[in-house]
């Protein structure tokens, strides 16, 4: 299997890191670990392979505009599938939002 798959990173921050990911089928992110909460929005339909460490391994099916959340602390390595290209962007979340609080009603 190659680690191909291209990883753009199109916005990096304190708070955020948002990377848009393209595989072409068969190619994957290489094994890696989250080290921050994260959500992906799929850009495309497409199967996703999940390899675990140990040798686990798992399937799931993404739907274009249907996100799904994951805490900090996966591993794992995401490998294209399906037979067509495949595309998500991932949001880390950094650090929380500090807001100023709102100013009383007069």
């Amino acid at each position: 299997m190659t680690t191909t798959a291209r990883a753009t990173v199109q916005h990096d921050d304190e708070r955020v890191r948002v990377t848009r990911w393209d595989f072409e089928p068969g190619t994957s992110t290489g094994p890696h670990v989250h080290q921050y909460d994260y959500v992906v929005v799929p850009l495309t339909d497409g199967t996703i392979r999940i390899l675990a460490p140990g040798g686990a391994e798992a399937t799931s099916e993404l739907s274009a505009g249907e996100s799904y959340a994951r805490p900090a602390g996966a591993e794992h390595e995401v490998v294209n599938a399906g037979d067509a290209p495949l595309a998500f962007v991932e949001i880390e979340l950094k650090a929380p939002v500090a807001h100023a609080s709102a100013p009383a009603a007069s």
